[in-house]
């Protein structure tokens, strides 16, 4: 009855730690850009959903059908972001749960605790995107893998939460790659491979279709670049439970020490490793490597810690007299590691740490935006800030826009032709730019952006201009003719006779 009630407790308290972090600051005044694609997205009707995913974001469609019925409840930031709040607070309990069942209570509230606190499990907590629902369904898929090792039940619970999982981001499926290791180092039976097998078969029929789609989707992500060792650093850093100084090293050195953790460490070692490390290695060929896609690679360096913990804490109790390990002492120093990294987690949950703040560039264009102004959005992905904030840009005219974005099966709408296009600012003296920093420095190839980029840095002048992160808000003023006007030449003479 103890032990069972020390497990109870060992989930649930960092359960409540996350959550309490996670709520902390959630409402930071205003989305930013992929988070507005989650709020437009989700307010429209299924088949408009639908619809869209078959241009862009197929990988992203069961999340968005999610937060569909999530926003259907109340429109606002706080909602948005609340299932990513909750995926953060399950995993927490999931990794807690992960630690009791490889070592001991006191390994599994420590690993809690410690994914809880770490700065970048914060950070994806207060994102209105998928990341930390993947996070838990990885942490979940982890747990019943132990169990069926453990004691062998049936393979489909395992199966349908590791397919879930992958349809809420397609990138989860290298959690099978760790798991596989896991099977090797365990030296499983070929009745457990075999049953391991069949389930995964039926994640690849789930999976092959969104696999199919996305591929011809694969430019969106055309931003990534090959990670090199300056990539790799930052996510030892960032999978730390402190990214720098003294809590930093103390990490990295616990978590050295807990691959000796034997059953534990065979579970979190690859965990922590395969899933990076090969999405690394694909990426120097086609990159695909960013953080947030491998964020529940994350849950094995928080149990390696904590089994290092007790590895070192098991040292000085055999030093001490009496010899007795107090959970407590633990829970003490990873609160301490926290509070000395306090000033990260207030910015982060300030509007200033992510790439751009919408509702900011809203509230400039309501001050400064005349009525009837016309209003250009360089690229026209920049709409979302009108689209996700529309107050703000009321008084504007969009010159650009030929059909909304549920009707166009867009996210941002269909321009217009850029001949129709040239006519109107023809007839216009001033116009507004919302842009994306240095764009108006790019050859883009789209014919309408093209025009857009030419007519504004041909016929007009930049004068006030606003920046909110990557985006910028600008007045721009028609140039005054420099040739002076021609003096009609007098018809000659007629010759006298």
């Amino acid at each position: 009855m103890e032990s069972k009630r020390a497990s109870v407790v060992a989930v649930a308290v960092p359960v409540a730690v996350m959550l309490a972090i996670g709520l902390w600051g959630l409402d930071r005044g205003g989305m930013w850009g992929d988070e507005s694609v989650t709020f437009l997205v989700g307010r429209r009707t299924v088949p408009q959903i639908w619809q869209l995913l078959h241009g862009m974001d197929a990988v992203h469609g069961l999340y968005y059908l999610l937060m569909h019925v999530v926003l259907a409840v109340h429109p606002g930031e706080v909602v948005l972001r609340l299932p990513s709040v909750c995926g953060a607070a399950a995993t927490a309990g999931l990794v807690a749960a992960l630690g009791i069942r490889l070592a001991r209570p006191r390994v599994g509230l420590w690993a809690g605790l410690l994914y809880a606190v770490t700065p970048l499990t914060g950070h994806y907590a207060q994102e209105g995107r998928s990341y930390a629902l993947v996070a838990a369904g990885a942490a979940g898929a982890t747990l019943l893998l132990v169990r069926e090792l453990a004691k062998p039940r049936s393979w489909w619970p395992y199966g349908c939460v590791v397919a879930v999982t992958c349809l809420l981001h397609e990138l989860a499926v290298l959690v099978l790659c760790a798991h596989a290791v896991t099977l090797a180092l365990a030296r499983v039976s070929k009745a457990v491979w075999c049953g391991w097998g069949r389930a995964v078969g039926v994640v690849g029929v789930v999976l092959l279709p969104l696999v199919w789609v996305s591929q011809g989707q694969s430019g969106q992500v055309g931003w990534l670049v090959a990670p090199g060792w300056e990539q790799v650093g930052g996510l030892v850093r960032n999978f730390a439970v402190g990214p720098t100084g003294v809590v930093f090293w103390v990490a990295v050195l616990l978590m050295v020490v807990g691959v000796r953790a034997g059953r534990l460490a065979a579970v979190t070692v690859p965990l922590l490793v395969v899933p990076p490390g090969v999405l690394m290695a694909v990426s120097q060929v086609r990159p695909l490597y960013h953080e947030r896609y491998v964020l529940y690679a994350l849950a094995g360096a928080a149990l390696l810690t904590a089994a290092g913990t007790e590895w070192v804490a098991g040292v000085v109790a055999r030093l001490r007299p009496g010899g007795r390990l107090v959970p407590s002492a633990g829970v003490l120093v990873i609160t301490l590691a926290f509070l000395q990294h306090l000033p990260l987690y207030r910015h982060d949950r300030s509007p200033a740490d992510r790439p751009e703040n919408l509702a900011v560039v809203s509230a400039l264009a309501a001050r400064e935006i005349r009525p009837g102004d016309p209003v250009l959005f360089v690229p026209s992905v920049w709409r979302l800030a009108a689209l996700t904030y529309p107050k703000g840009f009321r008084k504007g005219r969009d010159i650009a826009l030929g059909e909304s974005g549920p009707r166009s099966g867009t996210l941002s709408g269909r321009e217009t032709t850029p001949r129709r296009l040239k006519r109107e600012l023809a007839g216009v003296d001033r116009v507004w730019v919302v842009a994306q920093s240095g764009v108006l420095r790019s050859r883009p190839v789209n014919p309408t952006e093209r025009v857009k980029l030419a007519v504004v840095e041909g016929q007009f002048v930049p004068q006030q201009k606003y920046v909110s992160g990557r985006v910028a808000l600008q007045l721009y003023v028609r140039r005054a003719s420099t040739n002076p006007p021609r003096t009609p030449t007098p018809p000659p003479r007629p010759a006298r006779s």
